[in-house]
């Protein structure tokens, strides 16, 4: 089973233009955020992405930016404010960052 994180709140920003479809993001995503698709990459579930940053740093044409942390950091102060535990949609501890 393929794990979300946050819904609607990763800082992950993709340019299909820019795009060559090397692959390179497929092959270095942990979650198997981006497939190849008539010869480009393509986001196929972004709420999977837990912005480690690989890809951006891989892409050789630069066609994708993540500002890493931002989902997890929001669960964080989301918890405290609400006296829960970060949820990440992880293994169910706290350490989901």
């Amino acid at each position: 089973m393929k794990q979300n994180y946050l819904k609607n709140v990763v800082a992950l920003q993709f340019n299909q233009e820019k795009c060559t479809g090397c692959g390179m993001c497929v092959n270095v995503c942990p979650h198997q955020v981006f497939a190849i698709n008539n010869d480009k990459a393509e986001i196929v579930d972004r709420d999977r992405c837990m912005e480690c940053g690989a890809c951006a740093r891989n892409c050789p044409v630069s066609a994708l930016e993540v500002n890493s942390g931002v989902g997890c950091a929001y669960a964080i102060i989301i918890g405290k404010l609400t006296g829960n535990e970060p949820d990440c949609g992880g293994s169910g501890d706290s350490d989901c960052c």
